[in-house]
């Protein structure tokens, strides 16, 4: 609809990625963007150096959008929007990255990444069985909420033994699609390493698959319980050497993962700290300073070698909080930077002189959708298997397992988790994922059916003053009965009060004066006041500011 301003703004904006002589009203803030911390001293020198102009200092109503889908993968209710936009505290966006990283969304979310990575899925191909994607799940997501060090949450995967449903860690050995020694060491190296074993010369993943020749899978009395443990008696495949070329020494009765967990999580470790601050780089601007960030090798170099060395150091003085990371990057006026580019130069991206704008996870927008109209969603595994029932309400970001599906998921790119690699999931709109947004009775029931949408407009609809009947004689007890108010029709709801609404409640902002223009200007030549709401909320789920992060 021509009358939809914001998406023709940004859009155009974000293609033409054309020089602007000032900031886009309602999505920049003026003036100059100054260093505020290593980080961004790191990325504007690089800046500086090849020419290239930063974006503009992104506004509040965007702040508060991006930190609420980048760290709990949620929006924002309209209260909690109001809320933030009135606070005028200097420290207020600090102050709420600080609560949504105590959230409990926050390891929903970030349990549904590591999910992604650790192949957490019951069913073919990786057939981890419900009770145990389930048990691996429920660790994930507890070693999240307490803030686990990453290299003790590393380690544990690497070095346990036990029952697959009561220690949950061995299921990393079982997650995958070859359990030999060398299908265990590639996974090893992409999910820790951050990079793709299968490239290395035979001899090198032979050193490093030799680590891991000893495990062994014992069936027990339990249905589809498996003991996961190395086993003594095994000879080593061959002499494990670590990855940089050293030999290992394994003494007798010493367990070779726990020698090779030893070495990786090292501080001193050339792949360890880099992979995982080089993936949350990437998980929160959209793309790493290696890039991809499951590619780390010698000829792919990072764009800011200081920048990624500064974040691995940052990651060992920490002690491995991830939580530390992820504060410094998101306080930096770097991720705060708009979407808007002030450079077309192809430099400007990989040198992040801008927020990279990609579209919400299939899981995020079912939910965003479910949260605006009030409606739920079905999940259930194509393969029927005990324990996996969904309860209406539950959101698609907490899903445990990655067997249990829907078919908006399938369509808009949830990743099978079949490899662990970050290109599984696939965000690139199509032409069918379009044609659903516009057409399908499944968003016309949300949109016309939820009761959220509905308590909207009853809430914009002003409420009629009371009319009452003429005093009747008077009763019992010599007192006049109360009059009746008459039953009259309630007045149309104001417009303003609508758009509104329904700009706070999907895009998390207030709408400029143009937009309330033609937008109430539709409502009021329409013929039905909630038709014409309607309307107007299918538009803007349809429109660029609503399906991607900027």
């Amino acid at each position: 609809m021509n009358w939809l301003i914001s998406a023709a703004v940004l859009g155009s904006a974000l293609v033409g990625a054309a020089p602007r002589t000032g900031p886009v009203f309602p999505y920049e803030l003026p003036g100059e963007v100054r260093p505020q911390g290593k980080i961004d001293e790191l990325v504007f020198a690089r800046l500086k150096e090849l020419g290239i102009r930063p974006a503009y200092l992104c506004s509040d109503e965007v702040f508060v959008r991006r930190v609420y889908l980048d760290v709990i993968g949620t929006l924002p209710t309209p209260e909690e929007v109001r809320r933030f936009l009135q606070d005028i505290s200097p420290r207020k966006r600090a102050a709420l990255i600080d609560r949504l990283l105590e959230r409990p969304e926050y390891a929903d979310y970030w349990a549904m990444k590591w999910s992604d990575l650790l192949r957490i899925k019951a069913e073919f191909p990786i057939n981890l069985w419900p009770n145990a994607a389930q048990a691996y799940h429920r660790w994930v997501l507890a070693s999240l909420r307490s803030n686990m060090p990453y290299n003790q949450f590393v380690r544990e995967l690497l070095t346990s033994s036990g029952s697959n449903f009561r220690v949950p860690q061995v299921n990393f050995y079982r997650a995958v699609q070859s359990r030999d020694p060398e299908g265990l060491a590639r996974a090893v190296a992409l999910t820790f390493m951050g990079t793709r074993a299968e490239k290395w010369p035979k001899e090198r993943l032979a050193g490093m698959a030799a680590f891991f020749s000893q495990i062994s899978y014992k069936s027990t009395g339990e249905w589809k319980e498996e003991i996961v443990a190395p086993d003594p008696t095994k000879p080593l495949q061959g002499t494990p050497v670590f990855p940089d070329g050293t030999p290992a020494r394994i003494g007798p009765n010493q367990d070779p993962r726990q020698v090779f967990a030893d070495w990786l999580i090292r501080p001193e470790n050339p792949w360890f700290a880099r992979a995982i601050v080089n993936r949350i780089w990437s998980w929160l601007l959209g793309r790493g300073i290696v890039h991809e960030p499951d590619d780390l090798r010698p000829d792919n170099p990072p764009s800011n070698p200081e920048l990624l060395a500064y974040l691995e150091q940052e990651l060992v003085a920490s002690g491995y909080d991830l939580k530390h990371i992820f504060r410094l990057i998101l306080n930096s006026k770097t991720y705060q930077l708009s979407a808007l580019p002030q450079s077309g130069r192809p430099e400007a991206e990989a040198n992040f002189a801008y927020y990279r704008l990609r579209r919400l996870e299939a899981e995020v927008l079912i939910d965003a959708l479910n949260q605006i109209t009030g409606t739920t969603e079905s999940y259930s595994s194509a393969i029927p298997e005990p324990f996996t029932f969904i309860p209406e309400g539950f959101r698609s970001i907490a899903l445990p397992d990655g067997s249990i599906t829907s078919a908006f998921l399938e369509q808009f790119g949830r990743p099978p988790r079949d490899t662990g690699l970050e290109s599984e999931r696939n965000n690139r709109p199509t032409a069918d994922q379009r044609l659903h947004l516009l057409n399908s009775s499944h968003i016309l029931r949300k949109l016309e059916q939820g009761p959220k949408l509905q308590e909207l407009l009853q809430a914009a609809t002003p409420k009629p003053a009371p009319k009452f009947a003429k005093a009747g004689k008077a009763g019992k007890g010599g007192r006049l009965a109360k009059s009746a108010p008459f039953r009259g029709t309630a007045p149309a709801a104001d417009p303003l009060e609508v758009v509104n609404a329904l700009y706070l409640t999907i895009l998390s902002r207030r709408p400029t004066g143009e937009e309330i223009q033609t937008v109430a200007d539709y409502v009021r030549s329409s013929r039905s006041r909630r038709e014409a709401a309607i309307d107007i909320a299918w538009a803007l789920i349809n429109s660029a500011e609503f399906l991607y992060r900027h």
